[in-house]
């Protein structure tokens, strides 16, 4: 099965973002390539970016928080386990205290890197990071690449915390739904909310079904069309009956 995610506001939407971010930061500074710890400099430049757009972090401790609460409520409940229930209550409580730890503006730390600032401002520009524009990055690029795993860690373990508290949301907001099958009429789905709330929809299609899914909603309406994967021609919506599982999940 393939699986779709549609944020339907702007905070789901931007921790998405960063949860892709971070999944890919964490495959290429694990490498010993230097183009692929130059591709974890660039994303976390990008991270950088995108943490520092809100106040991600008074988000992240206010919705844990409103989660922490909730599972309380759960405390001497027969039918939850306390063992899990505990366990959970563990980890928001220390992403928490991780999240509040955090001094200042998130990334700071490496806005106030000059060396780290330059490459970012260089790698804005096509082809501007080569060895005669930054020569100081090309020797770091050329260092062993223990070393150049040892910088980047230490770059990026401050910015962890945020990882582990949007990682706990996302978590918590997936496992809140309860997928549906659906049946997508000659390639188009349409459904009224009819005050459904809904914070993000998850769809999922066999890995066999040729076609992608274009999502349009809003708090009134959700339509669907599915696209055939064209990759040259324009794409044109699927001329046959397409299932599919969709779930609509909030917190």
């Amino acid at each position: 099965m393939i699986s779709y995610e549609y944020p339907l506001n702007e905070r789901i939407r931007t921790l998405l973002r960063l949860e892709d971010l971070y999944r890919k930061l964490g495959h290429f500074h694990r490498s010993d390539a230097p183009q692929d710890h130059h591709v974890a400099l660039i994303t976390l430049f990008e991270v950088l970016e995108v943490a520092g757009r809100a106040d991600l972090k008074v988000d992240l401790m206010q919705e844990l928080e409103r989660q922490r609460q909730i599972l309380m409520s759960f405390r001497n409940n027969p039918e939850i386990s306390e063992e899990a229930l505990s366990g959970a209550l563990y980890e928001i409580e220390q992403a928490s205290a991780s999240l509040l730890a955090m001094a200042g503006k998130i990334g700071q730390y490496l806005r106030e890197n000059e060396w780290l600032m330059a490459i970012r401002s260089r790698a804005a520009i096509p082809g501007g990071v080569c060895e005669f524009d930054l020569p100081s990055y090309h020797f770091w690029l050329n260092r062993d690449p223990a070393a150049r795993r040892g910088d980047l860690e230490a770059w990026i373990q401050p910015m962890l915390p945020i990882r582990d508290g949007l990682t706990i949301v996302l978590r918590l907001l997936r496992a809140s739904g309860h997928p549906e099958p659906q049946l997508a009429s000659n390639g188009s789905y349409q459904l009224t909310m009819s005050g459904r709330s809904a914070q993000m929809l998850r769809l999922r299609l066999a890995s066999s079904e040729a076609a992608i899914p274009e999502i349009s909603a809003n708090k009134y309406a959700l339509s669907i069309r599915f696209m055939r994967p064209e990759t040259i021609a324009r794409p044109r919506t699927v001329e046959r009956d397409v299932a599919f599982e969709l779930t609509f999940c909030s917190l």
